[in-house]
């Protein structure tokens, strides 16, 4: 008996903006309207038990609808690019082998760009960075820079940082490739849309105020409190996270809750522009009014039914 040919899902979809813009409930209302599943692609949703702070959807949010690459990893672990690039992808390959559309919704630029993009990540070898690392100790900058001129004269005229000099020169050592032929495409690797939400940004600002408030009625003080415990400090992801980073100085005593909800505030201000910047440089972008009472059917037309 033969398997019944399952229907072309189409496109993958992917929800980006900044944050606070409400790509979460847009993400569940395409996946019921388009029968598919939602791929988080916010690095910080990867951690468990950092739900307040991240704004992660809730299970009765989700409304049944699947969620992929949530709670993956504990605080203590570093969230790689490379590695989430070939879990999207399985979990894409997976979603549509049953004729369901793979939804990826989220506001880390790159990590959109790792799941769609053909896009390469080269490989690391401590002991090489070790020894880079020592050299330059040892030699300084202006040496590694001119042998990596010598090698990939492109990244040594865009990279100033010992770190990225560094790096180059280890994915030099490692691929007999200049690091400069990895950088990204605007090429999708396989047919796919991208639904970006348009924001009035001062409405965003205010948005954004409140949201952190509310974070820190709904418990964000005791959240990052108990993911102290589990090891939160240890993680160099998970500790850097907006909001946690913050309310960590006031378990040290560094800080109040009202000086540390301010200053999440202006640093997710900040960050609400760097993610309009990334994205608005994406032509590919199809862009939508976030507050457009309309904005669910005519992103669900944008997708296609078929």
């Amino acid at each position: 008996m033969t398997s019944p040919v399952l229907r072309n899902p189409g496109p993958v979809v992917a929800v980006v903006g900044p944050t606070g813009s409400g790509k979460s409930d847009l993400g569940v209302s395409l996946a019921q309207a388009l029968d598919g599943e939602v791929i988080n692609a916010d690095a910080l949703q990867f951690y468990r038990g950092m739900d307040i702070g991240t704004a992660k959807i809730s299970v009765e949010e989700r409304q049944g609808i699947p969620h992929h690459l949530l709670d993956i990893m504990d605080v203590t672990e570093e969230a790689s690019v490379a590695d989430f690039q070939e879990q999207c992808r399985a979990a894409i390959a997976e979603i549509h082998s049953r004729g369901k559309r793979a939804i990826l919704v989220g506001g880390s630029g790159l990590y959109i760009r790792a799941g769609l993009d053909v896009l390469e990540f080269p490989g690391t070898d401590p002991s090489v960075r070790k020894q880079l690392e020592e050299e330059c100790e040892v030699l300084g900058l202006a040496a590694l820079r001119t042998r990596l001129e010598d090698v990939d004269p492109v990244s040594a005229g865009r990279l100033g940082d010992a770190r990225r000099v560094i790096r180059a020169l280890e994915v030099h050592a490692l691929t007999g490739r200049p690091f400069s032929s990895f950088m990204p495409r605007r090429q999708y690797f396989q047919p796919a849309l991208q639904i970006g939400l348009s924001v009035d940004r001062e409405v965003l600002r205010e948005r954004l105020a409140l949201r952190v408030h509310s974070m820190v009625d709904a418990g964000l003080l005791n959240e990052v409190r108990t993911l102290d415990h589990a090891g939160l400090r240890q993680g160099k992801t998970a500790s850097r996270a907006l909001g946690y980073a913050q309310f960590l100085k006031v378990l040290d005593g560094e800080a109040d809750a009202a000086a540390a909800a301010s200053e999440t505030i202006v640093a997710t201000r900040q960050f609400a522009r760097r993610q309009l910047t990334w994205f608005r440089a994406d032509p590919r972008i199809a862009w939508f009014d976030w507050q457009d009472p309309d904005l669910v059917s005519k992103t669900v037309a944008a997708a296609g039914q078929d």
